[in-house]
């Protein structure tokens, strides 16, 4: 899989909540940047062992400008505290991509529900439903109203934008916006783990869209070995229960693009040519999963004893 790469420049830095830093990224030649669709992210190498994904959450129809939004998380890997102490303005950055597992499909109608961080892949979409001419809401919450980023933006869509900060209105009013959801309508939601369960267990499945920034807690099968085939090569491997198939064609010298390591990002996804893959990501529709055309080599293994994979 191929992907642009390159060294962009911060042209902007600015606060946008209390722990929310927005980065505005430009080339810096001023090439244009490869266009993108609401739902995308990017990655950003920090450094060695070191890359995050963020969403894109400005303008689709600025190709000379991407914005992404980083919440400062102290308990977190490194990345985010990274990003708000040493990068500044001017200074340039590696990117990746954009990919985009999270994509906005056309719809009459869609209910957006964000909470925290997740409001960045949601705010491209809204603009995106509202210049489409569908009906929309979105149910935003956060810790308190002050670091829940983007608010004065979203206040030009008026009454359709419900912001309920939990110190004042407590936990979000799902049910106000998952019961009796038509068929006509798509439920976007983005957000910390709990509240994208809670959506899972109020929204019918066909009509839900999720991104998680953390992998979703799985019940799984024991570990056990099988053999990975590279179909470019013909070198039959063995990935051992203890290893990922990311770790064992990496150990062969092989060349992949991977980041998270988690199966929330979906960077290593590749193409399964035979064989029945056991999907353990938390970015695959149940669509996708049932297809078995694609897997996630970071996290995902194999239901019998051979994978051939387009590698």
């Amino acid at each position: 899989m191929t992907s642009y790469e390159a060294e962009l420049v911060v042209e902007r830095r600015e606060s946008v909540a209390d722990g929310v830093l927005a980065l505005t990224l430009r080339h810096p030649r001023g090439e244009q940047l490869p266009s993108w669709e609401p739902g995308a992210h990017i990655d950003v190498v920090l450094g060695p062992d070191l890359e995050r994904q963020y969403s894109l959450c400005g303008d689709p129809t600025d190709r000379h400008a991407w914005r992404i939004a980083v919440l400062r998380e102290p308990d977190g890997r490194g990345g985010s505290s990274y990003v708000h102490e040493k990068v500044n303005q001017g200074d340039q950055v590696r990117v990746r991509g954009p990919r985009n597992h999270f994509a906005l499909r056309r719809a009459p109608r869609y209910r957006f529900v964000a909470g925290g961080i997740g409001i960045t892949p949601i705010l491209p979409m809204l603009a995106a439903a509202e210049a489409a001419g569908a009906e929309w809401t979105l149910l935003y919450g956060g810790r308190s109203r002050d670091s829940m980023a983007f608010t004065e933006e979203l206040s030009r869509y008026g009454d359709r934008v419900r912001i309920a900060p939990q110190d004042e209105t407590g936990l979000l009013d799902l049910a106000s916006v998952l019961t009796d959801v038509p068929e006509d309508t798509l439920v976007y939601c983005c957000g910390p783990g709990p509240l994208l369960d809670a959506v899972e267990e109020r929204c019918p499945s066909g009509l839900l869209h999720v991104e998680r920034f953390q992998p979703k807690v799985q019940e799984t099968a024991a570990d056990s070995e099988f053999e990975v085939v590279l179909s470019r090569s013909g070198r039959a491997l063995t990935v051992p229960a203890g290893a990922s198939v990311l770790d064992t064609v990496r150990a062969a010298g092989v060349e992949v693009l991977y980041s998270c390591t988690e199966g929330t990002c979906g960077t290593c996804e590749t193409d399964v040519l035979e064989g029945i893959p056991e999907h353990r990501d938390s970015v695959l529709s149940d669509e996708e999963r049932e297809a078995g055309e694609t897997m996630l080599i970071c996290v995902s293994r194999c239901r019998g004893k051979r994978l051939v994979l387009d590698l």
